[in-house]
């Protein structure tokens, strides 16, 4: 299965348990990874100013993700910015996902990413909850394994407190994987 080019929105960066399980999904090949400079900008300046990271917390989550991901980094042009219809406030993000030839940006916030302003790009913009049910979709005993080594990486939690986590931001993601666990 080649691995299809997303560009991930700091909104989603910002949420750990969302971002963790994404992540996860890249590491195993269902998809490739992409972001900017700006994007990871903005991830950390959010973390710090909601009080989840510190700057030292923030430059090493940049440094691990660098690590992690050394081809997610995609340079985009400022020109490139400009040329997206977009919010404003988005339309590097949109820019990203030209320059890395997504045809994917995951984002909480699709109201910044209409579909009229970016068909022209053949980019669409999709919830988080969308995406993890496409990836679940492609394979869907991955993204089964993907949560289960999650819950066991995390302290103090099992497969089902990291579902309730996870129920609140990704409902029917969650509800395609219990119902699979159920059979």
């Amino acid at each position: 299965m080649a691995a299809f080019p997303v560009v991930l929105d700091a909104s989603v960066l910002f949420n750990a348990p969302v971002r963790d399980t994404l992540l996860r999904a890249a590491e195993y090949g269902l998809y490739r990874v992409h972001w900017s400079q700006m994007i990871l900008d903005e991830t950390t300046r959010n973390l710090i100013a909601s009080g989840r990271m510190n700057p030292v917390q923030a430059e090493h989550f940049v440094d691990q993700l660098a690590s992690a991901f050394p081809e997610a980094l995609t340079i985009v042009p400022s020109d490139q910015v400009g040329a997206m219809r977009n919010n404003p406030g988005d339309r590097h993000v949109a820019a990203c996902a030209v320059c890395a030839h997504a045809e994917v940006v995951v984002t909480f916030n699709k109201k910044h990413f209409k579909s009229e302003d970016l068909s022209e790009w053949n980019i669409e913009a999709k919830h988080p909850d969308q995406q993890l049910c496409h990836l679940f979709a492609l394979a869907p005993d991955v993204m089964v394994t993907i949560l289960i080594e999650q819950a066991e990486d995390l302290r103090n939690f099992t497969l089902d407190s990291l579902m309730a986590v996870l129920r609140s931001h990704v409902p029917t993601f969650v509800a395609q994987v219990q119902e699979r666990l159920s059979k």
